[in-house]
């Protein structure tokens, strides 16, 4: 058990910005709030000025550090839950309206050049494709 009075870590300053993340994606802190609570979180020096950050957030149902891994946990936060595939979805429904846009660009800028023009969507859809490609492959790996 972590004493309120004892000196936090980087992980553990980290493992309290992605409890404050999960609670802004969940709705339960707005932009302004999660703004001051990571600068509060980044100038935290004991595990006591962690806990008071997440104090009024709930816990989350599932765990996402591995077992064995509480002590560095600051008493009184809560372990984040996973974000799961709404994170994933979301960054994949950015990406699809992102190539969209381009493409339609391109499109409207062939037809008004009287022919196809190089297909440079492909810079923006290929490389940011591929990372999120490589990260739903590994988000669903055991």
């Amino acid at each position: 058990m972590n004493l309120p009075e004892q000196r936090a870590g980087d992980a553990d300053r980290e493992h309290v910005a992605a409890i404050l993340r999960d609670a802004h994606v969940e709705g339960r802190l707005d932009a302004q709030e999660l703004s001051v609570r990571l600068d509060e979180t980044y100038r935290a020096k004991t595990y006591g000025e962690l806990a008071v950050l997440t104090a009024d957030l709930p816990t989350p149902r599932r765990r996402s550090r591995p077992p064995g891994s509480e002590a560095a946990v600051p008493t009184g936060a809560a372990v984040p839950a996973r974000r799961g595939d709404k994170g994933l979805r979301a960054a994949w429904t950015a990406w699809t309206v992102a190539v969209a846009v381009n493409v339609v660009i391109w499109v409207l800028v062939s037809v008004s050049a009287g022919e196809a023009i190089y297909f440079w969507p492909m810079w923006v859809a290929g490389p940011w494709g591929a990372v999120l490609l490589v990260t739903s492959v590994a988000r669903r790996s055991p």
